[in-house]
Parts: C-alpha cells; sequence; structure tokens
C-alpha cells in the first residue's frame, strides 16, 4: 500500500523534539474464538501536513462542556473540548463501559489513538496506569487540544502527538502497541481501512487489543487470524468492538 504524495505537498513528519526511543445495558456478547512510527522518534511530533477537514476527522464533539477523566491518577480533570459540528463526543457511559471491559489491559501498556479528537480515550488510559500514548489526527486545531490536555493531565511527557492522516502514519509505521482505539466517523469506510492495514502490517503486540466504536448499523470488519473480533456491546445507537492478536 502506498499513499502517493503531489510535489507541492508539505513532508509528512516534522518533528520539533526528538524522542528516546431504547437503551439497555451494555452487555458483552462473545463472537468466537523506545521505537519508531512512521518514520518519527518516539517524542513530541507534529506533522506539517495541510489542515485538512471532514472524513479525516475524529467523532468527539465538545458540546456539553464536562469532558473529564473518568478514573486512575488523573481523576475528575476537567478536559479542554473541540467546536464545532466535526465531532462526537465518547460519552462518559460509552468510555465507562469500553475501559471496564479492558480494565486489566492497560496498565504499563503502549497505546494508540488513531483518531484522536480530544485525546480523551488515550488519556484516560494514561490516568489507569498505561506507559505510553500516541495521538493522531488531522486537524490542527485537535492537535492542540490534545496538547493542552496532556498539560492539564500531567502526561506531555508521556505521550507523543502527531498531526496528520491515517493512512500515511499507518503505512509507515514500525511501532508495536498493546492497546489501539479507533473511533473515526461513521460509515466513512475509515474503520475498515484502517483495520485492513493494522493487522496488515501486524502493529499490534502478542495479546494486544484493538478498541473500535461504530454506529448500531455497521457490520464490523472481517479479520485473519491471528487476528479475531472478541466481543461487542451495544449502548443504544452506538457499538464498540473489542478484537484481539492472539499468540501464535
Amino acid at each position: 500500500l502506498s499513499v502517493r504524495r503531489g510535489p507541492a505537498d508539505p513532508p509528512l513528519f516534522q518533528c520539533d523534539q526528538p524522542g528516546d526511543a431504547g437503551e439497555r445495558s451494555p452487555v458483552g456478547r462473545d463472537v468466537g474464538a523506545g521505537s519508531h512510527c512512521g518514520g518519527i522518534p518516539m517524542g513530541r511530533c507534529v506533522q506539517t501536513a495541510r489542515d485538512l477537514r471532514g472524513p479525516g476527522a475524529s467523532n468527539e464533539k465538545g458540546a456539553c462542556g464536562n469532558m473529564r477523566v473518568i478514573t486512575g491518577s488523573a481523576k475528575g480533570r476537567k478536559l479542554k473540548e473541540l467546536q464545532g459540528r466535526e465531532t462526537r463526543p465518547t460519552t462518559d457511559r460509552v468510555k465507562e463501559g469500553i475501559f471496564s471491559s479492558i480494565q486489566f489491559e492497560i496498565e504499563g501498556r503502549r497505546v494508540l489513538d488513531l483518531f484522536g479528537g480530544t485525546g480523551q480515550m488515550g488519556i484516560e488510559a494514561l490516568s489507569r496506569g498505561a506507559a505510553h500514548c500516541t495521538f493522531l489526527d488531522l486537524r490542527k486545531e485537535a492537535v492542540g487540544v490534545i496538547r493542552e490536555n496532556l498539560k492539564r493531565t500531567g502526561f506531555a511527557e508521556d505521550a507523543a502527538v502527531v498531526q496528520g492522516d491515517y493512512l500515511a502514519f499507518l503505512t509507515r509505521c514500525k511501532e508495536k502497541f498493546d492497546l489501539i482505539f479507533l473511533d473515526p466517523p461513521y460509515g466513512t469506510g475509515m474503520l475498515e481501512k484502517a483495520m485492513e492495514i493494522i493487522t496488515e502490517i501486524d502493529i499490534v503486540s502478542e495479546n494486544g487489543i484493538i478498541v473500535c466504536e461504530n454506529g448500531s448499523s455497521a457490520d464490523w470488519p472481517a479479520v485473519k487470524a491471528p487476528y479475531r473480533l472478541q466481543k461487542d456491546y451495544r449502548y443504544g445507537k452506538i457499538r464498540t468492538a473489542l478484537y484481539r492478536r492472539e499468540t501464535e
């Protein structure tokens, strides 16, 4: 898979600091049995790509003004939100359900929040003991909000923030992650494409997890071994799923 770029496009990545190396309750349903990413040292990284809006945006929308860290070392810290109609929030109810289902899979793990938005999912993981989180979003505004929220919660030194396109990032990624969050805009095909690339280049560590969020009418992407769809959950019109990379 390759990403075509015109001669006038800016460099894909630029690092500003080099690094070291009717609702019902969410009941799960079983469905069957120091490094670099994108040529980017794992420090605080910023891409110089153009600020493109639309399909590259995440789903969080800061309309309610009360986004917060649920638990952990940064419990109760309020997070800055994105303004406008381009994003939709992962609600506390859904977020609590997700983290309840993976609560023993977070501490000491390396995390990728691929459609970062405000960064609330990756920050929640850091608050619960994750070792490091890489955040990606296409928009300059979102990158700024993620950085601000990392400062507010005290996790700036435990994160890399990248502005850029998710396909360009994944196709250059050499990092292995233990936990990946995928919450792209619904109905765009971005979830399916991200899952295809992630499983093809195999950037999930053994026994690692991919957490997906989607609309209730969409099917989950099919995957091949050693990946499998482990469980899915429903929260009204929102569904989440856990994929696991099994040990070979």
